[in-house]
């Protein structure tokens, strides 16, 4: 999709292509999982790339990254479970890629997306469980140390591996209307976590400078004045 044109104007040539019910939920759908890639690109970034970024963030803020880090992760598994998630819920209707394959009138078509939302499901059926039992919903047992199943294994791999479970559902739809498809997996984002971190490795050097100046006894008047932030 081109960055030329409006989210209302693919909208459009989506519904003009693909119907208005299958191109209205699929614009949908694709908003939804570019956002989730986005996010998911900015969380590895700052926890999954390398341990000197780790290292750094504990230099800077340790209680507030800890926090950051795992309300960033609940909430992807969270959108990894209500884009995957059952059609209805407490009789309302859902957005939803087990939406797309009763949308389509194409047989061949409908059979591959229905395998591939099959797949999709397989890959995040670990979110919809830490959704039911721990984010969404307090499972008792688990909450209070009672007996109780484990909750489901996740990874960044899992992760990884469920957002492209989905991609692959959206892309052969990408492919059948339009020949083509979206690289989901390489977002481009300005003034985000790449920029924090420069900014970070930036003020803990002038701090460490500023503690041994103020211990060497050779501190400015500067290094004495707290900003008031």
């Amino acid at each position: 999709m081109s960055d030329h044109y409006t989210a209302e104007q693919v909208k459009q040539r989506n519904v003009e292509r693909m119907g208005e019910a299958l191109g209205s939920q699929y614009s949908a759908l694709w908003q939804e999982l570019s956002v989730l890639y986005l996010y998911w690109a900015e969380y590895k970034e700052l926890f999954g790339t390398k341990p000197s970024r780790i290292d750094l963030l504990n230099q800077a803020a340790p209680a507030f990254f800890h926090m950051l880090q795992e309300e960033l992760w609940d909430n992807r598994l969270m959108h990894l479970a209500r884009i995957t998630d059952s059609p209805k819920s407490v009789g309302k209707d859902n957005l939803t890629i087990r939406n797309l394959p009763g949308l389509i009138d194409d047989a061949p078509l409908k059979a591959k997306v229905t395998s591939l939302v099959d797949a999709a499901l397989d890959a995040t059926n670990f979110c919809r469980d830490w959704r039911n039992r721990r984010i969404g919903h307090l499972d008792l047992a688990l909450a209070t140390g009672a007996p109780a199943a484990p909750l489901a294994e996740a990874s960044r791999k899992q992760v990884n591996d469920a957002l492209n479970a989905i991609a692959d559902v959206m892309n052969a739809l990408d492919a059948h209307y339009f020949d083509s498809e979206t690289a989901y997996d390489r977002p481009v984002r300005i003034n985000g976590a790449m920029e924090l971190l420069f900014v970070l490795n930036d003020g803990i050097k002038a701090r460490n400078a500023r503690d041994k100046r103020v211990e060497a006894g050779e501190y400015r008047m500067d290094d004495l004045k707290v900003d008031n932030v």
